[in-house]
C-alpha cells in the first residue's frame, strides 16, 4: 500500500507539510478556543454558585427579619400601654378595705380591666417581670431605684418594688423598679 505510491515531489511534500502545519495550527487553535470557554464556562459556574449562596443568605436575612418584625414589631405600642397597666396597679393598691366595700364594683371593674390587660399581653408575647422583696437584684432584669442599708439583709438583695418589668418575648421591655440593700457584709 505505501509501497505501491509513487515517491512525491520536493513540490508535493512542501505542500503537504504545509498542510500539516495548517492542520496543526488549526487543531492549537481549537484548543486555545477550547481552553478559554472551559475558563468562561468555569468563571459562569462560580458566579452562578455565589448568586445562589448570596440569594439563600438573603431568603434567610428576610425570613428572620420577618420573624422579629412579627415578634418585636409592636414593642413602642407594649411600652405605650405599660403606664395604663402601672395606673390599674396602682388604682387597685390605693384601695383601702373601706373604698372596697362602699364601691365594690368599681373596684371589680377595675380588677377585670387589669386581668384583661394581662390577658392581652400574654397573648401577645408580654410577660411580667415581678421580682421578690428579698430576690438578688438581676441588672438584666431590674433597675436599681435607690440603694439603702437594711439590717437583716445582704447587699444586692431587693428590699422594695417599685414597679414591675416586662418582657416582650425575650427582650426585656421594661426592666423592674426595685430599691436594694447596699447592707455591708459582715
Amino acid at each position: 500500500m505505501a509501497e505501491d505510491r509513487e515517491p512525491l515531489s520536493l513540490d508535493e511534500l512542501a505542500a503537504e507539510g504545509d498542510a500539516m502545519e495548517a492542520e496543526a495550527a488549526e487543531a492549537e487553535a481549537l484548543r486555545a478556543e477550547r481552553d478559554a470557554l472551559a475558563a468562561e464556562r468555569d468563571a459562569l459556574k462560580d458566579r452562578l454558585l455565589r448568586a445562589l449562596a448570596e440569594t439563600e443568605n438573603l431568603r434567610k436575612r428576610a425570613e428572620r427579619d420577618r420573624r422579629e418584625g412579627e415578634q418585636y414589631g409592636a414593642t413602642r405600642l407594649a411600652r405605650d400601654l405599660l403606664p395604663v397597666h402601672d395606673a390599674l396597679r396602682r388604682a387597685l393598691d390605693a384601695a383601702d378595705e373601706s373604698v372596697r366595700e362602699s364601691a365594690a364594683p368599681l373596684v371589680e371593674g377595675v380588677e377585670l380591666t387589669l386581668r384583661e390587660l394581662l390577658a392581652v399581653f400574654g397573648r401577645h408575647g408580654i410577660t411580667p417581670v415581678s421580682p421578690q422583696v428579698g430576690d438578688r437584684f438581676d441588672p438584666a432584669l431590674h433597675e436599681a431605684m435607690f440603694e439603702a442599708p437594711l439590717p437583716g439583709t445582704r447587699a444586692g438583695e431587693i428590699i422594695q418594688v417599685a414597679a414591675e418589668g416586662f418582657l416582650l418575648h425575650d427582650r426585656l421591655l421594661r426592666p423592674a423598679q426595685v430599691g436594694v440593700s447596699s447592707t455591708p457584709t459582715s
